[in-house]
Parts: structure tokens; C-alpha cells; sequence
């Protein structure tokens, strides 16, 4: 006899996972259905173990600090230490996911899912056994996989995609090049930089060109890169690349398009994700997608089968965990209350972890003057905040940007130490509209980096006029 359930959820990454987990806390009978490893790409292969390796680069980035500050010694990078560590620092992670959802009587079924017919998804576990789950109301999490360039592939040990990375221990070989002008690329060129490999980081075009951060936090990374010794070769364009036989054994031969070749001991590739559907029964159901192979959804995260929903990497270019957990916390609000919310991505923080943290949220200068705001900035530099003196660490800023006619918060920016932990002050604001007077009469510990924002907003309104809406005189 099939299982009945409120809500399936197909794909266990934070996206899948939270609505799993909020849906049981709602109080809706739920399955979640993983194929490989729980937690998905975030928690195995992406942003955990990722940032566990980031602090120990940025602990090792400070050794040029420590006499200055009356320590004495260097710490000394290990690849393959640290390797170990981000893996026992996921089983944690991973044994705390799963002891929850038991918890809360999440139904967990391992095996592949495809879709029978809109409330039906099929199981099938590693020997072929099938079995169904009926069910009210689909989640689509299926994530993302590596994007391959053309004429590349994969090879043990000497060709990596990030997944890779994860799945098995490093290479030997201290030379490695790092491919991809990206948020992957811009992070691993500097955590292995500074774990003690000696990179080679090639990209088509400038780091985070295609984002929207401003040229002012672009170049103060691009500043804290250089100092420690990490450069992007622009205008290297992938060709191709070959396993082949050097002077000290096996290497790869990476073949750019200007007939310049590099030659390194293992390569990364950071060159993208593409959207996983493959093999879910999608088109039996006449489920559209987009022409980029994303899972098409209204405002609401329906899908064109109504009682079908579809979040995180499947869906959208925004590929962030933090995108999924906000699909996630939505579209389970949407299902049980009928709320008909809208996502709003621009409004969902995004952060990268290199030599300086950068994040932001909201509109950037132009496409706020394209929606026909009148951009009003406060900012305020980390150089001489006491709090960022006393710990050696002033690189980067705080960049408001407020409406100079309504005082409307429309969007913020970040550069520094701890950036993608203060930008919760702007994404956990009321509301837009007051966020900015929230700021202005907030509380402050002294001292710490988050009165910048205070007096990015005491700057804003100064400079700008809008003392009257600020501080309500």
C-alpha cells in the first residue's frame, strides 16, 4: 500500500531540507527523498565545508599580524589536515540533519524519486526496488552538478570539480591551477593560496565582474588578494586540457585559447552549475522549463502543475544556498496558508568568502535609478572603527543606499570582517520602508563593527536631508 503524505520533497539540500523541516514544525506529514547524501551539495561538497576551510585561511592570512600583536610563531598551512577536519565537521552536521528530522517524524527515503503523476513520486533504491509515495502537494530541490566545459573531463586526482574536492582527499602536488572568474573561483584561488598550494587562477574576465557588487568592493578585494600574493591572469579562456607525462610523473597540460598553455599538478575547475532534472519524469507531466533548463515557476514557486512546487539551484541563475532556505521558508507558507507570497531574490542576502568577506542585499545604485528611485548613499569605512583596529582587520565598509525621497531602505553592501554576519541587520529589518530609522535608533554593543551601519545612517541622512525621517524631527 503507498504512503499518503502532505507534502514530498524531492532532494535533501538546505533548500529541500528546511522545507522539510518547517512543513513538520507546521504540522503536515512529510517525506523527504535523497539519492546520494544528505544535506545535498551544500553540507557534503559547497558551503559548509567550504567555510570551515575559509577560517583556517584567514587565520593563516594573519600571520603577518600575530608579532605586531605580541604572538610569536607562524602557523604553518596542511592541506590535507584541514581536509580531514571540514569532513568530521560534516558528519556532525550531517548526524544533527538527520536526528531531526526523526525528531520531528520527517518520513527519510533513500533511492531515486521521479515523478508518477502529480501526486505520486516513484522511489527506486540502489537494487531497482520501486515504491510509491502519494502525496498533496511535490517540493522540487533538486540542486545543481558541476558545469563542464566543452572538451573537458573529469579525471581522479588531476582534473577536479569542486565536487571533487570533497569526495576525496587532495591531490598530491602543490601546484594547482584554479579556473573560473566567479564566486567559486574568487573563494577556492584564495583558500588554497593560503592552505599552502601554489596557484595558478585563470579567468575569462575579471573576478565578479557579473555580480553586483560595486567597483569599490571589488577593488578593495582585489587590493587584499594581491597582498597576499594571489592574482586572476585575465583573458585566459579554457581550450582544453590533458593528463600527461612531466618531469616528476603525471600533470596537467592546460591549453588556453590564445595557444598559451599552464602546466600544474591538479586543476579546479570553478566554471559554473547547471540545474539537475534530469531523470525526474518532468516532461511525462508536461512540466516546463525554461531555455536555460531551469524548472519554471511563477512568483509564487509554482511550477505549471499546480500542486507542484520547485525551489533552490533547480530553478534559478541564483544559485546560493541562501536563495533555496528562502524558497523554502516561502513556498511552505504558501502551500499550508495560501499566503500567494512572492520571492523577491533580490532581497535574499548573497556573500563571498575570499581574502575580504563581501556581502550585500537589495538594489544596486543603477537598477535602483532604473526603477525610478533617487539613490541616497551612507557609508562608512572599517579604518577607524575601534573594534576593527583592535583586531588588526580594517579592510572594507559599510554602503547604504536609501531613497532620498521616502527614506526607503533600497539596498546595502558590506566589505570585511564578519560582512556576511552583519548583513542580517539589513535582512531582518521590520520592513524597507522604516529599516533605515530602525538603524538609526538601534542599540549598539561598543565596540563592534555593526555601529558602522549606524553611522552609514547618520551619514546618509546628514549629507542627504533626511534627518526629519530618520531621527523624527
Amino acid at each position: 500500500m503507498s504512503e499518503k503524505y502532505d507534502i514530498t520533497v524531492i532532494g535533501s539540500g538546505p533548500g529541500g531540507y528546511r522545507a522539510a523541516i518547517l512543513a513538520a514544525l507546521r504540522g503536515q506529514r512529510v517525506a523527504i527523498v535523497e539519492k546520494a547524501d544528505w544535506g545535498g551539495c551544500c553540507l557534503n561538497r559547497g558551503c559548509v565545508p567550504k567555510k570551515a576551510w575559509h577560517h583556517s585561511a584567514q587565520l593563516l592570512a594573519a600571520n603577518d599580524e600575530l608579532a605586531k600583536r605580541g604572538l610569536r610563531g607562524r602557523l604553518e598551512a596542511d592541506l590535507a589536515g584541514a581536509w580531514d577536519h571540514q569532513e568530521g565537521v560534516v558528519a556532525t552536521v550531517q548526524d544533527s540533519y538527520i536526528n531531526y528530522m526523526k525528531r520531528l517524524g520527517v518520513t527519510a527515503v533513500t533511492g531515486h524519486a521521479r515523478l508518477g503523476d502529480a501526486h505520486t513520486v516513484c522511489v527506486a533504491d540502489a537494487h531497482g526496488t520501486e515504491q510509491e509515495l502519494k502525496t498533496e502537494h511535490v517540493i522540487l530541490a533538486t540542486g545543481s552538478h558541476p558545469f563542464l566545459p566543452a572538451g573537458v573531463e573529469p579525471v581522479s586526482g588531476r582534473i577536479l570539480t569542486t565536487d571533487m574536492l570533497f569526495d576525496e582527499r587532495p591531490p598530491e602536488g602543490r601546484r594547482v591551477a584554479v579556473i573560473g572568474s566567479g564566486v567559486i573561483g574568487t573563494e577556492f584561488a584564495f583558500i588554497l593560496h593560503m592552505l599552502g598550494c601554489e596557484v595558478t587562477w585563470l579567468t575569462g574576465s575579471a573576478p565578479l565582474s557579473r555580480t553586483a557588487f560595486s567597483r569599490q568592493a571589488l577593488g578593495t578585494l582585489k587590493s587584499a588578494l594581491a597582498r597576499h600574493g594571489v592574482e586572476a591572469r585575465t583573458g585566459a579562456r579554457l581550450a582544453g586540457t590533458e593528463v600527461v607525462t612531466g618531469a616528476g610523473g603525471e600533470e596537467v597540460l592546460v591549453k588556453l585559447e590564445d595557444g598559451s598553455e599552464v602546466r600544474c599538478d591538479w586543476l579546479l575547475l570553478g566554471t559554473g552549475r547547471v540545474p539537475y532534472t534530469e531523470g525526474l519524469g518532468l516532461e511525462d507531466l508536461g512540466m516546463a522549463l525554461d531555455e536555460r533548463g531551469f524548472v519554471a515557476r511563477n512568483d509564487q514557486l509554482q511550477t505549471s502543475v499546480p500542486n507542484i512546487y520547485a525551489i533552490g539551484d533547480c530553478t534559478s541563475e541564483q544559485m546560493t544556498a541562501n536563495q533555496a532556505l528562502a524558497d523554502a521558508t516561502l513556498v511552505v507558507e504558501n502551500i499550508i496558508d495560501g499566503a500567494g507570497r512572492a520571492q523577491e531574490p533580490a532581497w535574499v542576502p548573497e556573500a563571498v568568502y575570499s581574502a575580504v568577506e563581501l556581502a550585500r542585499i537589495g538594489l544596486d545604485d543603477d537598477t535602483a535609478e532604473d526603477e525610478g528611485y533617487e539613490p541616497a548613499v551612507g557609508f562608512a569605512a572599517f579604518e577607524t572603527s575601534p573594534r576593527a583596529l583592535g583586531q588588526s582587520d580594517t579592510d572594507g565598509f559599510v554602503r547604504l543606499l536609501g531613497d532620498m525621497d521616502s527614506g526607503e531602505l533600497l539596498g546595502g553592501e558590506i566589505v570585511g570582517a564578519e560582512a556576511a554576519e552583519l548583513i542580517h541587520l539589513l535582512s531582518t529589518a521590520p520592513d524597507r520602508d522604516t529599516a533605515l530609522k530602525w538603524l538609526a535608533r538601534g542599540r549598539y554593543n561598543h565596540p563592534g563593527r555593526a555601529e558602522e551601519l549606524l553611522n552609514a545612517t547618520e551619514t546618509m541622512a546628514s549629507k542627504w536631508g533626511l534627518e526629519d525621517f530618520l531621527f523624527g524631527r
